[in-house]
């Protein structure tokens, strides 16, 4: 689904000096029009104000769960009858209300985005990069090759933590330093990524902070495309979550199926995200963060999903955090059952983290992005109700009995296929704005789209029981 060869034109037509400060002061409606490119002005007069948009794509999923809800009358008596009214209603609710709600709110969202265009010809501010190591031989050159390439207008630097690593690691680190001059080696005593990182922040003194993970490969326009979002984005924004896919994608089937859960599943929840002015995770394998913003908000916290509660720190402070699909990483993805469920139950148990720890105060907030917090409070129910009603019911509808699955069900596939054909226009026009390719893979897609929900719901409502009886952290 790459090609790491190709370097994208920056043929954005110049916009004058200063616009930086500009953006950064001006109102709402001003600041999009400084932002639009030139000869945008019909373009502009068709514009629909940010609040408008929202409400729609809320209403879109009212108006859904209001169809479904006349449709489903009879499935609701039936399945009442046989086992109890409340158990009924909450089935139904966890397998097709809200699942229908959150996914035509997702679409119209993915639908009526209109983020500003990124504008290359101003002042960039320094940038360090953060890398914490931990016994990444195997990985560093490369990924530090890829970190040094990046074609970024102002000063950056990258900095290696290293964790305690007992390969050479340390070694290999301290070689490339003395041949680029860019590159610092700062070595801690083993204590975990967060210390790793927090003990990098606290030498930092340029404007923004990146992190990405030690197996990340960095295209060369993506720091810029990063930093370039930040600057046209509102004053209060203090991080902005690249766009992070799959490198290993050709390994197995998993990691194929995988290719497309990053390429359109997560791409499209975070751009959803994006609409309502608060993209849930600035995840750490490749990120942007204002530096003053972080340190207020204590850098990295000692948790198993660091990054999901650090975001919803800066959000709870009155940051927001944004997302630019055209700044593009590509990151390792699990290539064993093992690993992968190891690596889901981790990120299912830092979205209870942060729940426990910020989400009623977000919520209580009642900004846009409260509705994606919200929507984080569901996920256990949603996950339960699949694990633990649809696929029992989906092996009794193979016996005959259509009790909880049934020609009701089905409503949601052609609802996934519009999703995925249209983030996937929209993901396909990312790429080529940056002269990537999707590769064929259709294997992969045939697993995402029928098969890779019934290996995820499980895995995640493991995370989830976990977290809630605080089990020993493993990573």
């Amino acid at each position: 689904m790459r090609d790491l060869g190709t370097k994208p034109p920056d043929s954005d037509q110049p916009v004058p000096t200063g616009l930086r400060t500009r953006l950064r002061t001006a109102r709402p409606g001003e600041r999009r029009r400084l932002a639009a490119p030139a000869g945008a002005e019909r373009r502009a007069d068709l514009y629909i104000p940010l609040k408008l948009r929202v409400v729609l794509t809320f209403a879109a999923g009212i108006a859904w769960v209001c169809f479904s809800l006349w449709l489903s009358q009879g499935w609701i008596r039936t399945l009442g009858h046989d086992i109890t009214m409340p158990l009924a209603i909450l089935v139904i609710v966890g397998i097709a209300l809200i699942p229908g709600y959150l996914n035509i709110q997702l679409l119209s969202s993915i639908l009526l985005d209109r983020p500003p265009r990124l504008r290359f010809d101003i002042d960039f501010p320094d940038v360090t990069l953060l890398i914490a190591a931990y016994n990444e031989e195997r990985t560093i050159v490369e990924t530090l090759d890829y970190a040094t390439r990046a074609d970024y207008p102002g000063t950056f630097d990258v900095m290696v933590v290293d964790d305690g690593s007992t390969d050479r690691t340390r070694e290999i680190v301290g070689e490339y330093a003395t041949r680029d001059p860019r590159v610092q080696l700062l070595a801690v005593d083993h204590g975990g990524k967060a210390n790793a990182l927090n003990a990098a922040l606290a030498t930092v003194s340029a404007p923004l902070v990146s992190t990405i993970d030690a197996d990340t490969l960095l295209m060369p326009y993506s720091l810029k495309r990063a930093v370039a979002r930040m600057l046209a984005s509102p004053p209060d924004t203090v991080a902005v979550a690249g766009a992070v896919l799959v490198r290993n994608s050709r390994e197995n089937l998993l990691t194929r199926a995988q290719e497309w859960d990053y390429f359109l599943g997560i791409a499209s929840v975070k751009r959803g995200q994006a609409l309502l002015q608060g993209t849930l995770v600035a995840q750490g394998a490749f990120s942007i963060y204002d530096t003053t913003s972080l340190k207020l908000a204590g850098g990295w916290p000692n948790r198993i999903g660091e990054d999901i509660v650090l975001t919803w720190r800066m959000l709870l402070q009155g940051g927001r955090c944004v997302f630019e699909p055209t700044a593009v990483a590509f990151t390792e993805a699990p290539s064993n059952w093992r690993a992968f469920a190891r690596q889901r139950r981790r990120w299912a148990r830092g979205m209870i983290e942060g729940l426990r720890d910020h989400g009623f105060s977000l919520v209580k907030r009642m900004n846009f992005y409260s509705h994606s917090v919200a929507g984080n409070f569901l996920f256990p129910l949603l996950d339960a109700t699949f694990t633990l009603a649809f696929i029992p019911g989906l092996v009794l509808a193979t016996m005959g009995n259509f009790m909880i699955v049934g020609p009701m069900t089905l409503l949601v596939l052609p609802l996934n296929a519009v999703l995925g054909g249209i983030m996937f226009i929209h993901q396909r026009r990312v790429f080529a704005s940056v002269n990537l390719r999707v590769r064929d893979n259709r294997r992969g897609l045939v697993f995402y789209l029928f098969c890779y929900q019934f290996v995820m719901a499980p895995i995640s409502l493991a995370g989830y029981l976990l977290e809630m009886v605080r089990a020993r952290r493993a990573w």
